[in-house]
């Protein structure tokens, strides 16, 4: 639509709410700062550019919210925690762009997605929040798989329309109440690295939950000390601090590290709470009957919960929110997953990478019709057109439907 110039007090206040916002927020008019050309003139230059609301999208949230109360720009953290907890089909390239924290570990082309998108070949990112998958055709066909939605994980056969039967990477999900089953299949023969990489990126975030879930009486203290995480590091340890849970109180101490708040009784460890700042959604001082107090609140994926905490005295309460507030801008300007890995180098196998067809927009107006279709493609069994004869099952003593090929009922115990 074109450009507009703003004073340079207005450019800078723009600048900042920029820089806490991984993604525009969702307005009839977005602005897309250029922050790298700024005018000669002193000010800075702005694109505007209309923003589609997509009514089909199975998450399309509101505005945004200071983390820290009041007005201003600060994160918001119930758009930003959806990369590692959610599926969505077919999204506008913006949405494929990394976050911040979030890193490509390993990059696959060839990549067939066998269930939904049978004779397409792809590429495949495993990062370390979501694996997601770009047709070669158009930026248009798309999949983003959370890591956080992800049931099982295993290798079985699969038709494949490019490569006949191969090994596939079976990926049981289930998301909104609904499960999904994905199939991809890696053209390449005699390789394993679709299997390898993906297998153990997922082993390492679903091992490294303390960084992102708030836990309530977790095995996170010993002999009064903090269990430290392996990327964590505890800044500062707080004494006689007062947790408002109760109507008397109860006196702790209170940790703040890089990655989260642990607050613990002193007369017992066990009670306790561990508060990771991605789940953290306001903190302010507000008064209580016990005077003024630390109040924390989390975002609804993780309850939500509203914690108290008293700090005497009252100037050392003004220190700890100050410290509490910079420890949480440091981690949103970059976000610490735990999810630990290494890169070995591989010899890229010599396949033909199609050439892409870059979209003109990237916002598109998809009919509900449409976006169904590509939800029911990767529902579990979604293909079953009538119920299979029944048979004696000998493990359970019953008669029951039997089984697809290549399930077992170990595999249909593991997902429950």
């Amino acid at each position: 639509l074109g450009t507009l110039s703003l004073p340079l007090s207005l450019s800078h206040s723009l600048s900042l709410t920029h820089s806490l916002f991984p993604h525009p927020p969702p307005l009839t008019l977005s602005l897309a700062l250029a922050l790298s050309h700024t005018h000669p003139l002193g000010c800075l230059c702005v694109r505007a550019r209309p923003f589609l609301r997509k009514h089909n999208q199975i998450t399309d949230r509101g505005g945004r919210m200071n983390i820290f109360g009041g007005s201003g720009g600060g994160p918001d953290t119930t758009d930003r925690d959806w990369y590692d907890r959610e599926i969505r089909f077919d999204v506008p390239v913006e949405q494929l762009e990394l976050r911040r924290g979030e890193v490509v570990i390993d990059c696959m082309n060839s990549i067939e997605d066998t269930k939904g998108n049978n004779g397409e070949s792809g590429e495949m990112q495993v990062t370390n929040l979501r694996m997601i998958w770009i047709a070669n055709s158009s930026y248009r066909t798309n999949l983003t798989v959370g890591y956080g939605s992800v049931v099982n994980i295993n290798i079985r056969s699969a038709q494949s329309r490019l490569r006949g039967t191969a090994q596939a990477l079976y990926v049981l999900t289930k998301f909104n109440g609904s499960r999904f089953e994905f199939i991809f299949t890696n053209l390449i023969r005699d390789s394993t690295r679709l299997f390898s990489a993906v297998q153990a990126v997922f082993r390492a975030y679903d091992t490294s939950k303390m960084y992102r879930e708030l836990k309530l009486r977790g095995a996170v203290m010993k002999d009064k000390e903090l269990l430290v995480l392996p990327q964590e590091k505890i800044f500062n340890k707080v004494q006689g601090v007062w947790n408002l849970s109760a109507d008397q109180g109860n006196l702790g101490t209170l940790f703040l590290t890089n990655v989260r708040i642990v607050w613990h009784a002193n007369l017992a460890e066990n009670f306790n709470v561990s508060i990771p700042y991605i789940q953290i959604q306001t903190v302010r001082v507000r008064d209580s009957k016990f005077g003024p107090a630390l109040v924390i609140g989390t975002s609804k994926r993780s309850g939500p919960y509203v914690l108290g905490f008293r700090v005497d005295p009252v100037e050392k309460l003004t220190v700890v929110m100050k410290e509490v507030e910079s420890l949480f801008m440091t981690y949103s300007a970059d976000p610490v997953y735990g999810v630990e890995f290494s890169v070995e180098k591989q010899a890229e196998p010599k396949d033909l990478k199609a050439a892409r067809q870059m979209d003109d927009g990237h916002n598109i107006d998809v009919s509900n019709e449409a976006n169904h279709d590509a939800l029911a493609a990767y529902y579990a069994d979604g293909t079953k057109a009538f119920d299979r004869e029944p048979e004696l099952n000998p493990y359970l003593g019953l008669a029951v439907e039997s089984l697809p090929d290549g399930v077992t009922l170990d595999q249909l115990w593991s997902v429950l």
